[in-house]
């Protein structure tokens, strides 16, 4: 129980953490990537649009991914060698599973956020009763499995490089890493694979942005692409990557780098109570 406590905990402050802090860089980024173009959609007027969305559905969000994450990990066997292929299909599967989980809350935060966010003059509640009004509750899960198709692809790059990272570290250096360490670790390997998954992004936010009745709204991952293509080349599939790589970048560091330290705090607070505790 301390072990699932402690994961929910330290999954959920570090998910609200980042997720406030650096949320002017994901509306940029959302806005870049808008089918009406970055002026049109607010520009750098309103950035903190969509921000009540956000705060609520990180902690649930990133709580949900680090349960499952840690969960799975904690069951699959390693394989022979562990620092080797069976112990990143580890990483892959666990990280994998998370993001399918953490996007049953995710998606419909993004749905309400990015709406939001790309018509600044209006507010998390009142997208959140226009889209109820117009398409049902169906309508908060639109992209979710293109959201699912971006964050898979994403988590198997970017934890087991970050697990990767700690490990050739902490034997360099012959302990585990710091709290410190494994930020630099999570900056690295979040914005490596923030910049190779930047089409699948790209998608899934059109796909969340289109009109009810549009083609993209459907949620074909390729038709999104190739429609994006068709209007804007092979920029457009690129819209908003330097945003997205620093906000990512960023991000892993305080996700990642706040995950471990707030793990290890709470379990030592939890650890040291359940030893105190009268018997």
């Amino acid at each position: 129980m301390p072990v699932c406590f402690t994961t929910l905990m330290a999954g959920g402050l570090a998910g609200t953490t980042v997720d406030v802090s650096l949320f002017p860089l994901d509306t940029l980024k959302t806005r870049l990537q808008s089918a009406k173009g970055f002026r049109r959609a607010g520009g750098f007027k309103g950035v903190y649009s969509g921000l009540a969305s956000a705060a609520l559905g990180s902690a649930p969000t990133a709580a949900l991914f680090f349960c499952t994450y840690e969960f799975i990990k904690a069951s699959l066997p390693h394989g022979a060698d562990p620092t080797g292929s069976g112990q990143v299909m580890v990483h892959v599967a666990a990280a994998s599973l998370g993001e399918v989980a953490a996007c049953l809350v995710r998606v419909p935060v993004e749905v309400v956020k990015q709406r939001t966010q790309a018509t600044h003059a209006s507010s998390s509640l009142n997208t959140l009763r226009k889209t109820l009004a117009s398409e049902g509750a169906f309508g908060l899960y639109r992209g979710y499995f293109s959201t699912v198709c971006r964050e898979v692809p994403f988590s198997f790059l970017q934890f087991p490089m970050w697990e990767y990272f700690k490990r050739k570290w902490s034997d360099t250096q012959g302990h585990p890493v710091l709290p410190w360490q494994s930020s630099v670790c999570g900056a690295v390997s979040g914005g490596l694979a923030a910049g190779i998954t930047t089409p699948l992004d790209v998608a899934k936010t059109r796909i969340m942005l289109a009109k009810q009745e549009s083609n993209i709204a459907t949620g074909s991952i390729m038709f999104a692409l190739q429609s994006v293509y068709q209007a804007r080349g092979f920029r457009g599939l690129f819209a908003g990557i330097i945003p997205r790589t620093v906000w990512i970048s960023l991000g892993g560091a305080i996700f990642l780098g706040v995950y471990d330290k707030s793990k290890l705090v709470i379990h030592q607070v939890v650890y040291k109570d359940s030893m105190d505790a009268p018997r």
